[in-house]
């Protein structure tokens, strides 16, 4: 089983502005929705990779409303508790003639109290049991504490529980003390978690080795449009980006990461989860607003890899 959790959701509005005019009146040449959220995101790809997943985490209002609709539309098994409040909205801005991508995300409007985040501890444990996978990603609504993150990867590792955490400022700082199974920082938020920057490969790759020596199985440092290094154990690789028409970079981590959910819940080779980890990534950025990837693209983009150990 796989159980994605997204504790701040929102509806994506994509829209299109050609040559976007900061301070001036714009027009938008094409606008989509789409149910969002980085394990949300997590979980739609599952389904396009031909895994089954459940999505839960808060929802709320007439947006939790849509998402839900939206995700059982897709046939994307979720189980959300619904809370006080409204779900948010974010709004992504894409310019394809400056080739920018700009996203306007909201806090959230969802009211959580100290009951609702134990109903949905009980939810997310009550069926899980050992070498489950738990993927705990993205931010949380405002009233959350920052260690919850932490909390909920102790108690995994106690059931044998393997989690995958993808988070950033203090809810990666505090999770990392957990020691999940896996972690995947891009490199603004390891250099915030490592308070340095890292101007160079080699720099880069000691930074991947520190977070094992915490008692992390694998790591991985999404570089953007550069590619991406991954670590497990004694293996160090990187993978190039591929050099693709980018329509959307939202969701881009997210891809990469139900690929290795994915993989990992098959037992496949390590080569293997960071080829289709780096395809995944590679289909949702070719792909427009926050839709999953298709699978034939991914198999396509692939082929194209190239494995370069360190």
């Amino acid at each position: 089983m796989i159980k994605t959790v997204t504790l701040n959701p929102a509806v994506d509005k994509t829209v299109e502005i050609n040559n976007f005019r900061v301070g001036e009146v714009n027009r938008i040449s094409s606008i989509r929705l789409d149910a969002g959220g980085k394990g949300i995101n997590v979980a739609k790809t599952i389904k396009a990779l031909g895994g089954s997943s459940i999505a839960t985490g808060f929802l709320a209002g007439r947006n939790g409303d849509y998402i839900k609709d939206s995700l059982n539309r897709m046939q994307v098994s979720n189980d959300f508790l619904f809370v006080k409040g409204e779900t948010r909205t974010n709004l992504k801005i894409v310019d394809r003639g400056n080739q920018t991508n700009t996203d306007i995300n909201e806090p959230g409007l969802i009211e959580v109290t100290e009951e609702d985040l134990c109903q949905l501890e009980d939810k997310i444990f009550s069926d899980m049991s050992k070498d489950n996978i738990l993927v705990l990603s993205g931010s949380v609504p405002a009233n959350v504490p920052t260690g919850i993150y932490r909390e909920w990867t102790e108690r995994a590792n106690r059931s044998g529980i393997r989690v995958l955490l993808d988070a950033d400022r203090e809810l990666l700082e505090e999770g990392i003390k957990a020691r999940p199974h896996l972690v995947k920082p891009n490199l603004a938020e390891l250099e915030i978690l490592l308070n340095r920057k890292l101007n160079h490969k080699n720099e880069i790759v000691s930074a991947g080795r520190s977070l094992l020596d915490m008692g992390i199985e694998t790591a991985v440092i999404s570089l953007g449009s550069d590619g991406a290094v991954f670590f497990h154990g004694e293996h160090v690789i990187y993978v190039e980006g591929l050099k693709v028409t980018v329509k959307s970079t939202v969701g881009a981590g997210d891809a990469m990461v139900a690929a290795l959910a994915y993989a990992i819940s098959r037992d496949n080779p390590f080569e293997k989860a960071v080829s289709l980890s780096v395809a995944a990534g590679t289909a949702n950025v070719a792909s427009e607003g926050t839709q999953p990837p298709n699978m034939k693209d991914v198999l396509h983009y692939e082929a194209q890899i190239h494995l370069k150990y360190l």
